[in-house]
């Protein structure tokens, strides 16, 4: 039996986009092209999310990718809380399984400094019953380490969680420390794959 909803965090619960960012910074064509190249979705971005380096060392890793582009990185990283908007339903979604006896945590790839400059489109973290974030235990999905983390800090059994997390190697690793998953497609599709797991919210 599902007693517990994991949710991943970007993408799932908030809209997470680059483009639109720097789009908003004046950062676009060429220059946009290489910013996102030399931050999203490289190790270095994958370090920034783990967070154990100091945030000078991070965004100096970051610049090296395209020093050509050092100004428009550094304002990206300036302005890193442009890329972070809530999902009109994720606050009401996660209250509504706690209204259906369901507890529900997050596990989120997020890093020190975006957390710091995106709090407030975090809200829903304190309806959850807890989360981990990737900048405090230092570990990554779709690393074991994460997921255990958050198992053995709340004391969850593996068998009684399900997680939705937007990536398919997320969910496999996952599946792997026993946690059933669903790749987040879209809310609606992600409550039906919930209910057929016998997840259902009242009404």
């Amino acid at each position: 039996m599902i007693r517990n909803v994991i949710f991943d965090v970007g993408r799932v619960l908030v809209q997470f986009d680059c483009e639109s960012a720097l789009e908003q910074l004046g950062v676009t064509g060429a220059a946009q092209k290489a910013v996102r190249a030399a931050t999203e979705g490289t190790k270095e971005w994958d370090e920034y999310d783990r967070s154990e380096k100091s945030d000078p060392e991070l965004l100096d890793a970051m610049v090296a990718n395209a020093p050509e582009y050092e100004k428009e990185i550094r304002l990206f990283w300036e302005h890193i809380g442009l890329t972070i908007r809530k999902f009109d339903y994720a606050s009401d979604w996660i209250r509504s399984l706690k209204k259906s006896g369901y507890r529900v945590y997050i596990l989120s790839n997020y890093s020190t400094h975006t957390y710091q400059e995106t709090k407030a489109e975090l809200d829903f973290v304190d309806d959850a019953d807890g989360a981990v974030f990737s900048f405090q235990v230092h570990k990554i999905k779709p690393e074991p380490g994460i997921y255990q983390a958050l198992l053995e800090k709340y004391g969850l059994l593996a068998e009684e969680c399900v997680f939705v997390d937007d990536r398919q190697d997320n969910i496999e690793a996952a599946e792997e420390q026993g946690i059933r998953g669903i790749v987040f497609q879209s809310y609606e599709q992600a409550v039906a794959e919930l209910e057929r797991l016998g997840v259902v919210m009242k009404n």
